[in-house]
This record gives structure tokens, sequence and C-alpha cells, in this order.
């Protein structure tokens, strides 16, 4: 059986009003303080939602909420705002019935935060797609845009709607958004001009002062610093919890996400920008000769600049502000304005210029979020306007007077659709309607909107009088007219009983609003109503260059001059507070009411006295007592019979039958008086809450004993499977020792006949060991008395040949010295004559044998640089050891060459030139000797950083290095790749790899450097040449040695060019275009770094600093 929760399950208080019991104003009071305080913030009456601020982030709009809420029956589960936007949004989509949800409570009851939980619960549930995406994406970005510029932080809400906002979002048949149009409503324009203490101007000011670059700033000619702009509140500038530089970004991006274009925001950050500086344009007092006082401008700075930013020409905005033109049919007349004027001049400027950009915004994002298709669409309006204003000090206003009376409108309209709604339901459900009493405040409403006696048309009526006008006189004819109606108060009223009433100030009237006794100061009504910017402010706008000015203030050009009057601001609000109502009448109201819990804005406080009031004046006890003036509770046949059909064994667990047959069999087993409960068509209704309360305990103690009988079942169920589990584990563990007994036994019997076996091999192997052993032993035998006998043969045979060669020996020797005696005898007579001669001959060549064996013993190393030699050991010897240390020398070089490569030859001849060029002549020379000769240090060839620039060289390269350029004028040094090939040099950018230039190398005739250890050269280019167009080069390189001696090198093997010619000086001139300038190399103690710099002296010198060595 699938489980199904309800509004009634788990509940903390009573979930909806109307079936709290008793129904008193305290038990209404303690019911929301206790959901309060458990953080349920929503509360049902009927279909109307209550929802308390709690000023704090609670976990309950989360994505897995909204699958919770998604196609989810109204009471199926607790209160939430997400199960109102659902109902509201099915019944859209599902019945093609267009929505409207209202949202109304007084300033900081969360109103504003409640309409974007809507719109971003309807985004949420309604179908995907890039175009639904986008379509999504810019109705939920418009609200960071008009946040910005309409709301502003007041003493009850840190972000509170300073005007009024209503957004039908459209739909097409499958319920996806295809659109929306917002519609605004008397934005508080005068909030520009003049904060209340502890409140601030519009947030985008401070956004733009916070979060704009530096740059954009400096554009705007703006500052940070709050403090320099007269509009702008410092008492409360920063709010805590409020980042406006992150809202700043936000509200760039969802201006952008919206569709406005980088020029359009530009524009209108021009725009709040001379708002503000409009501000701080200041007026002195000046007489003329005739006596008549005139204003001027103080400090004309912020005016410029307000012009540049607008494209007005100064002294246009400036007699604007100094004079007035009255034109009446074919005459002019001119006047001109005093300083207090002049103020009430600027002001009337910032407030029109600043409210009339807020309907340009308003329009602008209406033109991105309309729907594009012409087709019928179904409409979700979603209606969040500023809720009632009472301020205790009695400095109410017009503002809050004409808002009190679209709160007036929309109580009534609550009343008469709740009323009408609850009636149709009776109707179509064939129940019996009573009729309900209740409060009209139809009567208030006259009171202020009466085109004849009303309080807006008398206003309107006053200011169209000729004369002088006044508040006061103003004031008197309210007296006269409304004196005598029971819902208007006043000190001079005709009704006596107002006369001793001093809590009533002279200047004053009051008015009993159902939401309670509102005093108002009469104070500014009549210019407020008025709204007037003079047409001399209206044309100098109009001439702006600014893109946006002539929409703005159209009535300023000049060929369209109209005297008619323009409406005034009552006018037009009674006119779009009429036109709200017609559009609201025609759709299925949906309602949320937003209580502020206490005035601190802080978590956890629920102040009893707070809530009660706005109970009060919200009607919501009134709309408890019409709901519950019929039927209490009522609920479809299905869910009803589904929720208590366990109360009857009949119904119980199935029922097989129609839902109400079902309902008809339990209501008539559960005795339940007919009086207390009526079968409508497809709903039961139940009249008192008590009949519920008594179904519920009754369900309640049920599913006790259900949950009781299912545990008892279940227990059995649990004992008597445990028991079929244990024998049946009983005979498997049986089985498994059974197996196991004879696995053993089998295993013992095994390893006994493996014992036995084993030592039957071993026996048998050990006998076999022994007849091996004793065969092996015979053979060794034998073979041991065979050798023997054969070494005893061998012996015998060499004992023989030894006797035998001796004997031959012998007969050798006596023949040798037989012969040796007969030649002594012969040459006897000849030794003496040569014996002499021979004898030194032979010493001599004794001596010479013995020391050239000396000599190839002790020889020296191959290397060609090694000069050692050994010492001569007899005198007569000396040129003989020269000459072999000649001889030596010359054939050790011979096989040194022979080793040599072509490469590694052309490196010696090299360094061998640079010996030559160098050596003795510049300190840096002995540093390079150890160093090889790469040539190419960049492998130019190799590095796709370079590729570009390899690909533009068609020879070899033959040196690439980076070295530095000298600049003539400071005497720094640029980055460059200087390239060698026979041909040409060529210098280049590191970075870009880009040709700086390519000399010829005939170009070039000779090379400068100095004697210091320093890196610097200077290559000179043949006059007239078109190389030598911008001079000589000033180069420094860290491969200064190889480079040059690289670039003579070619100049020697070219049969073309001429030698290159290497002077070594320590001051050379270079040419630079027309002037020759000296480049000095000086040697200075070391500092912190060790190379040698280059300054510029003056503008024939340049000066090498050039660090001592040690």
């Amino acid at each position: 059986m699938e489980v199904k929760t309800s509004l009634l399950d788990n509940m903390i208080g009573v979930g909806d009003m109307v079936l709290l019991e008793p129904l008193t104003a305290d038990s209404f009071l303690e019911n929301l303080r206790n959901r309060f305080d458990h953080n349920e913030i929503y509360t049902y009456i009927g279909s109307v939602v209550i929802s308390l601020n709690p000023y704090r982030s609670l976990p309950i709009y989360t994505p897995d909420k909204v699958e919770e809420y998604r196609n989810r029956n109204f009471y199926e589960l607790s209160p939430h705002i997400y199960a109102l936007a659902d109902e509201a949004y099915r019944s859209l989509r599902d019945q093609d019935k267009d929505q409207c949800i209202l949202i109304t409570g007084e300033s900081g009851a969360g109103k504003t935060e409640a309409s974007k939980l809507v719109m971003s619960y309807v985004a949420a549930v309604c179908g995907k797609g890039q175009e639904v995406n986008k379509v999504k994406e810019q109705l939920l970005q418009s609200n960071p845009v008009l946040e910005a510029f309409g709301n502003a932080k007041t003493v009850r809400n840190d972000n509170s709607s300073r005007f009024g906002k209503y957004m039908d979002i459209e739909f097409d048949f499958k319920g996806d958004p295809l659109g929306g149009v917002i519609s605004n409503y008397l934005l508080e324009k005068s909030r520009v001009v003049k904060q209340p203490r502890g409140e601030r101007n519009f947030h985008i000011f401070y956004q733009l002062l916070s979060g704009a670059s530096d740059e954009t700033l400096k554009k705007l000619k703006l500052e940070r610093d709050f403090s320099k702009y007269n509009y702008l509140s410092l008492d409360s500038a920063a709010v805590n919890g409020l980042d406006d530089a992150a809202n700043f970004r936000t509200v760039r991006n969802a201006m952008q996400i919206v569709g406005f274009m980088e020029d359009e925001l530009h524009s209108v950050l021009e725009l709040v920008a001379a708002v503000l500086k409009l501000g701080n344009i200041e007026f002195k007092h000046e007489s003329r000769c005739n006596g008549i006082d005139e204003s001027r401008i103080k400090d004309k700075n912020d005016l410029k600049e307000m012009c540049e930013l607008l494209g007005i020409e100064q002294s246009v905005l400036e007699r604007a502000f100094s004079y007035r033109t009255v034109e009446a049919k074919l005459e002019k007349m001119s006047t001109t304005l005093n300083v207090a004027q002049a103020y009430c001049a600027r002001d009337a400027l910032a407030k029109n210029l600043y409210s009339r950009l807020f309907s340009w915004l308003v329009t602008r994002i209406n033109e991105s979020i309309k729907a594009q298709t012409k087709a019928r669409h179904k409409v979700m309006g979603v209606l969040d306007i500023y809720g009632f204003e009472i301020f205790e000090d009695g400095d109410n206003s017009f503002e809050q007077f004409v808002i009190n009376y679209c709160n007036e409108k929309l109580q009534q309209i609550f009343i008469e659709l709740t009323l009408r709604e609850e009636q149709e339901e009776y109707v179509r459900e064939g129940i019996e309607w009573t009729n309900i009493e209740y409060f009209n405040n139809a009567i208030i409403c006259d009171l202020i909107e009466n085109n004849q006696n009303g309080i807006l048309a008398m206003l309107d009526e006053e200011c169209l009088r000729p004369g002088t006008v006044t508040d006061e006189t103003f004031l008197d004819k309210l007296n006269t007219i409304c004196g005598e109606h029971q819902h208007f108060e006043s000190r001079l009223s005709k009704n006596s009983k107002f006369l001793t009433d001093h809590s009533l100030p002279h200047n004053c009237f009051r008015i009993q609003h159902y939401a309670g006794k509102v005093l108002y100061r009469v104070e500014g009504f009549v210019d407020k109503n008025n709204d007037l910017l003079y047409r001399d402010l209206s044309q100098a706008m109009f001439k702006a260059n600014h893109n946006l000015m002539k929409q703005l203030f159209p009535e300023g050009n000049p060929a369209k001059v109209n005297l008619k009057r323009p409406p005034t601001a009552g006018f037009q609000f009674k006119a779009s507070v009429g036109t709200l109502m017609k559009n609201l009448q025609t759709k299925n109201p949906n309602y949320i009411r937003c209580i502020k819990p206490n005035d601190k804005k802080t978590p956890h406080i629920f102040t009893d006295s707070l809530v009660r009031h706005q109970v009060s004046y919200l009607g919501l006890m009134e709309n408890v007592r019409v709901r519950r003036a019929g039927y209490a509770f009522r609920q479809p046949y299905e869910p009803c019979l589904e929720r208590y059909k366990m109360l009857c064994r009949r119904t119980w667990p199935h029922w097989r039958g129609p839902a109400r047959e079902g309902v008809e069999v339990l209501m008539g087993d559960l005795q339940v008086p007919h009086e207390e409960f009526s079968y409508g068509r497809s709903k039961i209704f139940i009249r008192n809450p008590r009949t519920l309360f008594f179904l519920e305990e009754r369900r309640r103690q049920c599913l006790r004993d259900l949950a009781t009988l299912i545990q008892k079942i279940y227990r059995g169920w649990k004992c008597c499977s445990r028991f079929l589990l244990l024998k049946k584990s009983q005979v498997v563990v049986a089985a498994w020792y059974r197996r196991y007994a004879q696995q053993k036994k089998y295993q013992q019997i095994k390893s006994a006949t493996t014992v036995v076996q084993s030592y039957t091999r071993g026996w048998q192997a050990r006998k076999l060991l022994r007849e091996l052993k004793y065969q092996k032993k015979c053979e060794k035998a034998a073979t041991t008395i065979a050798a023997y006998w054969h070494g005893t043969q061998a012996r015998r045979e060499l004992r023989r040949l030894k006797e035998e060669a001796r004997r031959r020996h012998a007969v050798a020797v006596i023949w040798a010295y037989w012969k040796g005696l007969k030649v002594r005898r012969e040459y006897r007579k000849f030794f003496r004559a040569n014996a002499g001669k021979k004898i030194y001959n032979f010493a001599i060549q004794r001596i010479a044998q013995k020391y050239f064996l000396g000599l190839k013993s002790s020889l020296p190393s191959m290397s060609p640089i090694d000069k050692s030699w050994p010492v001569r050991p007899y005198v007569f010897l000396d040129g003989v050891h020269s000459e072999l240390r000649r001889i030596f020398h010359l054939w050790r070089c011979k096989k040194y060459r022979s080793e040599f490569t072509s490469e590694k030859k052309a490196v010696f001849e090299e360094k061998l030139e640079a010996s030559e060029l160098f050596k003795d002549k510049k300190t840096l020379y002995p540093s390079s000797v150890n160093q090889p000769f790469k040539g190419d240090y960049l492998e130019i060839s190799k590095n796709p950083k370079y590729q570009k620039l390899s690909s533009t060289v068609d020879e070899k390269v033959l040196l690439a290095d980076v070295v530095n350029k000298i600049n003539r004028a400071n005497g720094k040094g640029t980055a460059r790749i200087f390239l060698l090939t026979k041909k040409n040099f060529i210098l280049a950018d590191q970075k870009t790899g880009q040709v700086k230039a390519s000399v010829p190398l005939p170009d070039v005739t000779s090379v400068s450097v100095s004697t210091q250890s320093d890196g610097f050269f200077a290559l000179k280019l043949r006059e007239g040449s078109a190389s030598a167009v911008k001079g000589d080069f000033l180069l420094s390189s860290e491969h200064l040695i190889e480079l040059i001696t690289k670039l003579h090198h070619v100049g020697v093997t070219a049969a073309d060019q001429e030698q290159l010619n290497v002077d070594i000086s320590d001051e050379f001139l270079v040419q630079f275009k027309q002037d020759k300038v000296c480049v000095k190399f000086i040697q200075t103690p070391p500092k912190n770094g060790n190379g040698a710099s280059c300054k510029r002296r003056n503008n024939r010198l340049l000066e090498v600093s050039v660090p001592l060595t040690v």
C-alpha cells in the first residue's frame, strides 16, 4: 500500500487556521508563535498562505524541496509557498486558467523574497530547452536590475521595494514560459533628493561607487567617497550583510543577460552619475539693483562635469536654473528664480531624471522579455507591491497616502474574490450558500477615489484652481467636503467630537483605514501631486546630445510645445490602480500574506503586539471567519476515503465501489451527526473543526492498533522464520560435520599410506645408491691404475729424449769451442791493431741502445701543449736529444691533427683568429679562451618560437644570439636577436621575431670595441650605403669575442669583401643619423651589479661604466 502524507501529519500547532479551535485572536497569535519558534514560517488559511519573515536563511528552498512539492496536492504536504506556486502553475497549465499571485504585507515582511521564490519555483518546474532556459534566465535576472534601481534601505527593511511591481509571465500551451511584461507603480522618487534618518538612497548609487572600476569612475567623473555627494545619506551608507561591490557586478551581469548593450549600460550609468553631480550643485543669493532676488551657482565645476556627461551646453542649463519662462497663448514671460526656487528646480530635475530613467529601464526590459509569438498565451501575474505604511511620528505624506489607497483597493478585491471563490465552490458542489457578514472597505475607497467628492479629486481640483493654492487651502476644502464622513477626522471638521481632540495637529487629517487610523500631514501634498518640471529644464534636457535624453524628456521638443497642463501624479496613480484591479479580476487569485515578526530585523524574535496589529489590518481573522462561516474543511472523496478507511471494517483494507459511497459508509459507521457535514459533487464538507479532529484522533488510535497488530504478526513471522532457519541450519551443519569427519579419516589413511610408501622408496633408493657407489669406485680404481701406467711410460720416454738432447748439445758446444779456437788462432794477428776502435764502437752502441730503451719508457704525454722531456744522460747526446724532442713534438702534433674533424678544425681556426685579434689587447679575452664557440645559442631552427624568423633566412646561420641595442637617447638597452650569415647580419625583435634591420656585410667597414671587460661594440657602416640611413649600431653582447671573430672570419674568407677592421680603443665615435656621438669607457668601483652600464651624459657623449676587476 502506498503511504501518503498529509497536512495533518506531524503537525506543529495547526497548519491551517481554518481548523484552529477555539478561534480567538490570542489562539491565532499563539499558533503563529508556536510554528515560528519551530521554523515553520508558513501557515494556511484555506488556500491563502501566511508567511512570516524569519530574517535568516532556512534549508527549505533546496532543489529536493522543489521536487517534493512538484505535482502534489495543496494539502498533501506541510504548508509552504511552493505548494501555492505549484497549485497556481498546474491550474494554469492543465485547466487553462490565468492566475495571479497577490503578495501583500507591510515593508520588511518579505514580499520581494516571496515573489523571487514563486518565480524561481515556476522556473524550476516548467519545461527545459535552450530557448526556454534563456527566457527563464531573463525573467529571473530582471529582478536584480529592478531591485538595484527601485529598492532602498529603510528603517524597517534593508531591501525595501520603493515601487510597485506587477509581472505577467506568459506561457504556451505546454506550460513553458514565452516571456513577460512588467508594470511599475509610483516610484518613490522623493527619496532621490532626501532620505529620512537611518535610511539610504536607492541601492544603485552605492553599488556604482563601491563596485565600479577606477577607470569607469574616472569616465563618469566620480569618486568612491560617499561623503562627496549631497544626495547620499552618510549615517547608514554601509549596511551589514550587504556587499554593494558584489551586487554591482551582479547587476551588470544581469543587465547583459536581459539584453542591454554595452553602450546602453554606459548611458544608464552616466545618468546615475549625473543625478549625483546634480545634487552637488549649490546656489547663492544675489540681489539686483531693482531689488529683485535671484540665484547664482556657487561652484560651477559639478555643473560642468554634469553637462559633459549629458552633452549639454553649460550656459543653457545654468540659465534654466536661474530663470523660468511662462507661456500663455502667444505671450512669454521670463522670471528669475530665488535660491529656494532654484533648489526646488534642481531637486525636481533630479527626481524626474531618475524616475524617467527607471521607467525607461522597465520599458527596455519589457522589450527584451516580451513573448515573440502573437498566439494566445496563458498568463500568471505576480504582484509585489509596497505594503501598508504607517509612520508612528505622524510623518505620513502624499506617498504614504497613495500607497495606503492602493492597499485599500487590494484589500477590497481580496475580500470580494475570497467570498466569490467560496460562493462559487459551494454552488459548484451543490452546497447551500449562507450569507457572511464582513467589513466592506468600499466606503473608504470611495472617500479617496470618488470622482466628485473624493480626496484625490479635490486635490486635483485644488491644483488646477487659479489663484493662491497652498496645502492649507486643500485641508480647508477637505474639512468642508469630507468633514462629516465617518472615516475622516480633522481638527476643524464639522464633526464636533474631534474639536477637542488635541492629538490632531492643525495641519493634519486622519483616515480610518481598514488597517487602522493613519494621520497624514498635508505639507507637500499639492507640490507632490503637481509634480511639475519647469519647461526651461525640459527643453535644456531635450537639447542634450546624450542617447537617452530625447526619449526621457519628449515634452522639451520646441517643435511640439504643448501648453496643456500634464496629468497630476494622483490622477495617474488612480488610473494605474484601476487598470491593475481590472487585470486582477480577470484572473484566478492566489494570496500570500506576509507578516513581519519584529521591528529589529532579528531572527527568533516574535513581537505579539506588532504581529497582532498586522493580523488585524490584513483582515486574517475575518478571512478565517469567512472560510469557517460555511464549512471549515473540505476534501475530495478519494483522499478522504484513503485517509480514514481504516476506521470502518467495511472499507478496510480495500473499498471496491465509488469513493463517495465509501465515504458515506464510513461516516455512517462512525455515527457522525448529519448536521456536521455535507456531501458535495466531488468533495465532503465538514462544518466544525472538532469533527475533523475527532476523525484524526480515531485515525491515530486505529493506526496505533494497526501498528500493534502489525508488530504482533511481524514478531510471530520473525520467530517462525528464525526457527525454520535454525532447523535448516542444523541439518546443514550436521551434513557438513559428517563430510568433515569422513574427509579427516580419509586424510589420515592417505597420510599413513604416503609415509609407508616414502619409507619403501627410501630403502630402494639407498640400495641403488650403494650399488652405484661401488660401481663408481671400481671404475675410478681402473682409471687410476691406467693413469699411473701411462705416466711411467711417459717419464721413461722423457728421460730418454733429455739424454739424447744433452748429448747433441755437448757435441755442439765442443764443436763451437773448437771452431772458435781455430778462428782466434787465425785472426789473432789482426786483433791488436783494431781492438780499441772496435771496443769504442761497441761501447757507443751499448750506450745508444740503453739511451733509446730508457727514452722509450719515459716519453711524455701525447698532448701538444705538454712541454716536459726526459733529461739527457750524456753530454755528447745533446744534439740528438734536442732533435729527437723536436721530431717527437712534430710527430705528436701530426697525430693530434689527424684526429680533428672539419668542425673542430674550424673552431680552432676561429680561436686562433680570436687570439690574433684580442690577445693582450682586450681584458675580456682570457675569460673567453676556455669557452667553446657554440654559434647558434638560440637553436633557431629547432625552437618553434622562432619558426617564422627562421623561415625568412635562406642561408645558413653562423651565429644566433640575443644582444642589447643601445638607445642613444637614454643609454638603455633593448633586447634584439642577432643573426649572422655569410652575406649579412639581421637584427630582429626578441618577442615577436619581426625583422628590424638586415645589413649586408660589405656595408660594414669596421668594428670598435674597448680594452675593458665589457661586451659593448659598435658596427660602423659604409657612408652612403642604404643601410647607413639610421646610422651605426651600438650593441652589447655576452659573447663579444665570438661574435666579432666570426664577423672578421667571414670578411677574411669572402672573396668579394674587404677585410673587416677591428678598432680596440676606450673612446671611439659612433654615427647616429646626422650626428656623431662619442662613446667613452671608464672604470668604476664594483657596486651591487657586476655588469657594465651605459648612461647618456649629453647629446654628444655616452659614458660606459665598467667595474674594476680584482
